[in-house]
């Protein structure tokens, strides 16, 4: 299978954004002979560079800005002779994820960025001066006045992402998941018989589609406990669930209820996404305690229930073909 590797990320910073100010305008004259001043020719000051947002398909982007802390577009030039106008400042172009929301102080409503390739311009740049050639009018033949250029719009960015995946594998701690992408993908994700050994998101690339390895929730993780809603954030920008119940669960049916219902406080259109029920660590029961598991988790989804173990190399194949369908049905 074609894997993507592990992919370590930022998933959200804060920094301060300065677009270019606007070129000076400035006091200029036609030359000719025999005439002090043949003209006014003082030309307008250029636009200072504006500060973008651009979507890239690179979810480890924003930690190349990790020590970057302030942004500076270009200002613009100043005017010149000959009514030249003004070199416009160079834009400042921040590359983001796709999927990424910010928000800019002062602005009431997100951007998001939702398509590679997206432009979406946060502030701008200052407008240019004039200069003494913009003032000449009949009554005005000779003017001297010029003006400065326009300070340029600045503000705070609050940029977060909300990861974009195919299809994110959810479920307690140590139901599986990291193993499962692992299997997958060959994505590396760290493994321990502990909670929480995964603390960011991991991604691997499935026959074209990413998989997203999201960090295990527990009861109360919507109203903060745990790790709280940081990573439920992400399962909104899935397309796709894959809900592994362990068969190491005392009540199956309690732990899938309980991650449902986790799903459901924090957005009810979470619980609305097309949903892959599996009982994961099949290998750990007996042959009747399996069936009854299955018929019990069965019932509970209100659909049928997939066994996997990673040490049944039939099931983790006939688990893999059923997620390949199930994706390319989702993704039509």
């Amino acid at each position: 299978m074609v894997g993507c590797g592990y992919m370590a990320f930022i998933d959200e910073m804060k920094v301060h954004a300065v677009a270019g100010k606007g070129g000076s305008g400035v006091e200029r004259w036609l030359h000719l002979k025999g005439k002090e001043k043949g003209g006014p020719a003082g030309g307008d000051g250029g636009r200072g560079g504006d500060i973008f947002l651009e979507g890239v398909r690179d979810l480890a982007v924003l930690s190349s800005y990790r020590y970057t802390k302030t942004f500076r577009a270009e200002n613009g030039g100043a005017g010149e002779g000959k009514n030249k106008h003004g070199k416009d400042g160079e834009p400042v172009i921040i590359k983001v994820p796709v999927g990424t929301v910010a928000h800019v102080s002062g602005h009431p409503d997100p951007y998001e960025v939702m398509a590679e390739g997206q432009r979406i311009l946060l502030l701008k740049g200052g407008i240019g001066g004039y200069g003494n050639a913009h003032f000449k009018g009949a009554t005005n033949q000779n003017p001297t006045q010029k003006t400065e250029g326009k300070m340029g719009q600045s503000g705070d960015i609050h940029i977060t992402l909300k990861l974009i995946a195919d299809a994110g594998l959810i479920g307690f701690p140590n139901a599986g998941k990291s193993s499962l992408l692992n299997a997958l993908t060959r994505a590396q994700s760290k493994i321990g018989a502990y909670p929480f050994t995964t603390l960011d998101p991991h991604l691997g690339d499935f026959y074209g589609y990413i998989l997203a390895d999201i960090p295990g929730l527990i009861e109360g993780a919507s109203e903060g406990r745990g790790l709280g809603s940081r990573f439920l954030k992400h399962i909104e920008r899935t397309g796709f669930l894959v809900h592994l119940v362990s068969a190491e669960q005392e009540d199956v049916v309690s732990a899938y209820r309980a991650i449902r219902d986790e799903l459901t406080a924090y957005d009810p259109i979470l619980a609305e996404k097309p949903e892959l029920v599996v009982l994961s660590k099949v290998d750990m029961l007996e042959e009747d305690a399996r069936k009854s598991a299955e018929k019990a988790l069965s019932e509970a989804a209100g659909k049928g229930v997939v066994s996997l173990s990673l040490m049944d190399e039939d099931l983790l194949k006939s688990f893999s073909d059923r997620l390949s369908k199930e994706l390319a049905a989702v993704s039509k």
